[in-house]
């Protein structure tokens, strides 16, 4: 399947579930038998049927409920700076989605996003603690700490329906411009499990403006784009004024990004690739723009073919303080 194709296909596709058309009616049957059955799995593993797996340090697990980029990347680099802060050693397990590796493995600055996946470097890069992929994410963890035993608390990246790990935190994160789409499950709707599953766990992120008492607020707050050949090299926003500019973005959520360029005064032309995208050259080969922006996501995996006019802007998390209060207190508990 050619690129244009697959991009517009994975568009179509998360269209589709924040609305609600007649030719639904053949997917509704098809969520009934997905909620059946992710209710049954919960089930098992709630009687014990299904074995999980208790760490010996404690676990936070960072997940959504829906299909699609929230903003948990940003937040588990948050989450694991101000654990770092408050004296604790922190170490990161995740899946990898979009890393070709089978097994478990370290992730670290300079690992291969081709294999290893991109969100994982870029966990690694940012967070500063120790980071394991793999699919098994109970072997995962189980390597993180046997090579790191001073980690005295493991965070989970997307690990909210993997109940194959005991968790003694659980912290769901939510978009709020896209909510929770047309409210089905898959395949009719983005949803992986109910809304009702919000009120089981520790605490609820929202990613942008909420109206919910519940909720801690985060904002993705961005100042200074980065060069990819050379990221001590910076730009304001105003630096590219009167320029040719082409925004990419191959993110769970690429709608997000181009507003917070748009937010920032810049005009340009755009282009949205499927989540976890694996780039080429030969997808940025753009003659006419003088510049070329992208998600620091997206840059890990294009820096390897970098032009001089290709600029990245990194996010950080801006989150409510007692939101970790929150948390030390339920981890010295």
């Amino acid at each position: 399947m050619s690129q244009p194709i697959r991009a517009w296909f994975s568009q179509a596709l998360q269209n589709q579930w924040y609305r609600l058309a007649p030719w639904h009616i053949l997917l509704i049957p098809l969520s009934w038998l997905f909620w059946l059955l992710s209710g049954l799995r919960r089930l098992f593993y709630k009687a014990g049927l299904f074995k999980s797996y208790q760490l010996p340090v404690p676990l936070i697990v960072v997940g959504n409920i829906s299909v699609g980029g929230t903003g948990k990347t940003p937040f588990v680099i948050w989450l694991a700076q101000k654990l770092q802060q408050a004296g604790y050693r922190p170490g990161i397990v995740t899946r990898g989605y979009g890393g070709s590796a089978t097994g478990v493995m370290p992730v670290h600055d300079d690992s291969n996003p081709s294999l290893v996946g991109d969100e994982p470097v870029l966990l690694a890069r940012q967070s500063k603690c120790p980071v394991w992929m793999g699919r098994d994410r109970v072997t995962a963890a189980q390597g993180l700490l046997k090579m790191y035993p001073e980690c005295n608390v493991v965070i989970s990246d997307d690990g909210l329906q993997h109940y194959r790990l005991k968790r003694d935190i659980e912290i769901a994160v939510v978009d709020s411009s896209r909510g929770f789409g047309n409210g089905w499950l898959l395949p009719a709707g983005p949803l992986r499990e109910k809304t009702s599953r919000l009120t089981k766990v520790d605490a609820i992120v929202c990613n942008g403006d909420t109206t919910a008492t519940k909720a801690y607020p985060m904002k993705l707050q961005a100042v200074l784009f980065n060069n990819l050949l050379d990221p001590d090299k910076t730009a304001m926003a105003r630096d590219f004024a009167g320029q040719r500019l082409y925004a990419v973005a191959g993110i769970g959520n690429p709608q997000r990004f181009f507003q917070q360029l748009e937010g920032m005064g810049l005009q340009f032309e755009r282009q949205a690739f499927p989540d976890h995208h694996a780039f080429t050259a030969a997808d940025l080969q753009i003659d006419n723009a003088d510049a070329i922006l992208m998600t620091e996501k997206d840059a890990v995996k294009c820096s390897a073919f970098a032009k001089p006019n290709w600029w990245y802007l990194p996010v950080s998390a801006v989150i409510d303080e007692a939101l970790l209060e929150r948390i030390l207190n339920k981890l010295r508990n």
